[in-house]
């Protein structure tokens, strides 16, 4: 089967030919139809994050049909349509997996990481971290809800109450959240990059009742923030934008160092924490809701061979909505 493979860290991905994966009892094998392109790619590809896999076939935000189910696999059968996030394993034991915390385990394994992922003709998953997919998404725009709209989610939970809700970095996640906050009676305000008027229109366009560069204060204060942007730099700036008892949550795996800042705009209960991972609860909750939002996913499509390009529009700023790779002909 042809694969985008990573063998160095830092490299371009290479196509090459190679083995379609086996099936073990637990696992199903799926033909892959397209995998949205995530920033977490680029960490991975471009080495930020530590002892990938390799060779690695990244990408875990796939969409695909099950053409092989094993012995023990009984939630879905060939036929299937099923989306693969980037929680691929836990151990199931740890005292955060005994806790509902399974996002947190010590032993977790994720998809196109230590796992091969879904920039390939095939992918091999372990069924019970599967999802049957909504029938109102087409392929390409559901790949992104399996990790931009499930991370976004899981963040905008971690918001709590907050009316007044700023998102910093208006790329994929954000696109897909301002749908679900808006839907919930929020008020969206939106940073860009300086002076990215068309990004900025973008989310006008999507229902933000302000959107500016992410130097500028918004002209109320928020309640809560939430941080798309892997930029370290954003945490004490969104800090200034938001009331007391507000919080900033960090969606991302890596981010650029944090700053110090004055303790006096942390000061007043504020807070600050990050959001590690997803849980299959997070992606059965979402995946209910996003039809009766119902969220709308702007994709901008790749085939295969051209994910190097979409890692790189994407490295640049310059894919409005998400990137997805087109495997196999959407239905």
């Amino acid at each position: 089967m042809r694969a985008m493979v990573l063998e160095t860290p830092g490299e371009p991905l290479r196509i090459a030919e190679v083995p379609r994966p086996e099936v073990g009892p637990k696992e199903v094998v799926i033909r892959v139809h397209a995998c949205a392109v995530c920033r977490t790619d680029l960490h991975v590809v471009d080495g930020e994050l530590p002892d990938p896999k390799l060779p690695l076939i990244p990408g875990h935000q796939i969409v695909g049909t099950v053409e092989e189910a094993g012995g023990r696999v009984e939630r879905f059968a060939p036929g299937d349509r099923v989306g693969v996030p980037w929680l691929g394993h836990t151990d199931g034991t740890c005292r955060y997996c005994r806790t509902g915390r399974e996002n947190l385990c010590d032993d977790a394994r994720f998809t196109g990481y230590q796992i091969d992922g879904g920039y390939a003709e095939h992918t091999v998953a372990d069924h019970r971290f599967c999802f049957l997919l909504p029938e109102e998404y087409p392929d390409l725009q559901a790949a992104p809800l399996l990790c931009a709209g499930l991370i976004g989610y899981r963040s905008l939970r971690m918001t709590g109450d907050a009316e007044r809700l700023g998102l910093y970095g208006f790329g994929d996640s954000a696109h897909i959240i301002i749908q679900v906050a808006l839907h919930q009676g929020r008020k969206v305000f939106a940073f860009t990059r300086d002076g990215d008027e068309e990004r900025q229109s973008f989310a006008r366009g999507l229902g933000a009742a302000w959107a500016g560069g992410s130097s500028e204060l918004p002209p109320e204060e928020l309640d809560a923030a939430i941080i798309f942007a892997p930029v370290g730099a954003l945490v004490p700036v969104a800090l200034r934008a938001v009331a007391k008892g507000g919080v900033v949550v960090c969606a991302g795996i890596h981010m650029s160092d944090i700053p110090s800042f004055p303790y006096e705009i942390l000061w007043g209960e504020r807070s600050v924490r990050s959001v590690a991972n997803l849980a299959r609860a997070d992606g059965e909750e979402f995946l209910a809701l996003a039809p009766q939002v119902p969220v709308r996913t702007e994709v901008t499509p790749f085939p295969l061979e051209g994910a190097n390009e979409a890692l790189t529009a994407l490295r640049g700023g310059m894919i409005q909505g998400a990137a997805v790779l087109v495997v196999e002909q959407a239905v």
